[in-house]
């Protein structure tokens, strides 16, 4: 059978601080569509006429330079018709940008990507659409640009909306939509359209449980209508239980290839060699923006910082931001995932979701360092692997930086708590709780009648 994506030593290489516009006029995005032919035209007779590709900047493309990074490189594999293909690596590992380059949304500095079918693709919040044209308006472009006549893409109208859930703004600028209305409206369009490819990055995670797992569930109808899906994500679970095989990018190069289980499973040891520590010690260029920014996100047990946890000790997670804001009303939320990247629990530091009273939550906040910590009890989370993601939120509980997988954790259990029984604990926490017993005999007995022998 032959492959429908064959990728073949794909690169991409970029200046740094260079900038890309998010988007333009509609007449700028047709004439640049109108273009594009022509532009990967003049490509492949370039490439044919030199066996040596030069990049965009009109230099070797294996000449290292201090102001060029490699978001992705050298990276080689096929798809076959029908699988549902995850990718998986850590935060930077360039999973973004290869689907950029597979959705031919940037263009390679190296290698080439032979996609033998309609794609459709849905990529962070803000790909495919242009803000000013109406949700309906939307939907009949994406379909035109897939090739699809209007007839056919009347006939899914109905169905689109009705996934998404917008029947009252689908004839409203998109622009104007919230990020959860644009998700599942993007969401709907890219499943429903018939790509033969269907292509979905990290961004299922903004949406709520049940939008989540009505995405799952349609693409798992995709799979089995035999089109193909890629499919990248975090959580190591829907990973191992979606896709059929997956690749393992680590610094933009291809790690490992294989099935499910087992990349999910060289994914997650890859992770166990972290300190317990992530800094950033530069506020120019730390995660955030000119209103605040992370500095660090750490653990600390035993009075010490430390990737390692001993089950029975507190587990202190301190989050340290830069306020560049005079009087700027910043708080800190966290989610615990385990080694599946399954979220256990979220906390937040707020009056509701906090056993005391900070002084610092909802008031004007000093110019400068802050740091806030979150304490975990001991004898509470199972032994495992565990991650924390970190999120600084503004006055009205709006996400203004959020770093995912900022650090991890491995808490290990004596076996105190096991007494003579060496099986393991199941679950993510493992709690002590209070139990008690009572003798109801006597109580039976009275009712009964019955007197004891």
């Amino acid at each position: 059978m032959k492959p429908i994506i064959r990728v073949d030593n794909l690169g991409k290489r970029y200046r740094i601080g260079r900038r890309e516009s998010p988007y333009g006029t509609l007449r700028e995005s047709l004439t640049r569509a109108v273009r594009a032919p022509f532009e990967r035209l003049h490509r492949v007779i370039r490439d044919r006429r030199s066996k040596l590709s030069t990049d965009e900047y009109g230099s070797d493309p294996d000449q290292e330079r201090e102001d060029q990074i490699w978001a992705v490189r050298n990276v080689s594999f096929e798809v076959m018709p029908g699988d549902v293909f995850g990718i998986v690596g850590r935060n930077g590992a360039g999973k973004s940008t290869l689907l950029k380059l597979l959705s031919r949304v940037t263009e390679p500095t190296t290698g080439r990507v032979d996609l033998y079918g309609r794609v459709g693709s849905l990529l962070e919040v803000g790909t495919g659409f242009h803000p000013e044209l109406t949700g309906a308006e939307n939907i009949y472009l994406n379909g035109a640009i897939l090739g699809m006549k209007r007839a056919e893409i009347r006939r899914k109208f109905d169905e689109i909306v009705s996934f998404a859930e917008v029947e009252k703004f689908v004839y409203t600028p998109v622009k104007h939509y919230s990020s959860g209305m644009y998700l599942r409206l993007a969401f709907a369009v890219a499943a429903h359209l018939e790509p033969e490819i269907l292509i979905v990055d990290e961004v299922l995670a903004v949406g709520d449980m049940k939008f989540q797992a009505k995405c799952l569930g349609k693409m798992e109808d995709v799979s089995r209508a035999g089109r193909t899906v890629l499919f990248v994500s975090h959580q190591m679970a829907t990973v191992a239980n979606l896709c059929s095989r997956a690749m393992l990018l680590v610094d933009g190069q291809k790690w490992a290839e294989g099935p499910s289980q087992e990349i999910v499973g060289q994914y997650i040891a890859l992770g166990q060699d972290q300190s317990g520590e992530r800094r950033w010690d530069d506020p120019r260029s730390a995660p955030g923006n000119e209103k605040v920014r992370f500095h660090t996100v750490r653990i600390v047990s035993g009075g010490e910082t430390t990737g390692d946890v001993d089950i029975e000790n507190e587990v202190e997670v301190q989050v340290e931001y830069w306020n560049q804001k005079a009087h700027g009303r910043f708080h800190v939320s966290i989610h615990l995932l385990d080694k599946m990247g399954v979220t256990v629990l979220a906390s937040g530091n707020s009056h509701t979701a906090n056993l005391i009273r900070d002084e610092w939550f909802d008031v004007p906040q000093p110019v400068g360092l802050m740091r806030t910590t979150c304490v975990l009890p001991g004898n509470f989370l199972n032994e495992g692997r565990y991650s924390i993601s970190a999120f600084i939120l503004n006055e009205g509980g709006n996400i203004e930086v959020f770093q995912r997988e900022a650090v991890s954790f491995t808490v290990h259990d004596s076996g105190a708590m096991r007494g003579g029984w060496g099986g393991e604990w199941i679950g993510a926490i493992r709690p002590k709780l209070a139990w008690y017993s009572d003798s109801l005999v006597s109580q039976a007995q009275a009712l009964s009648g019955v007197q004891p022998r």
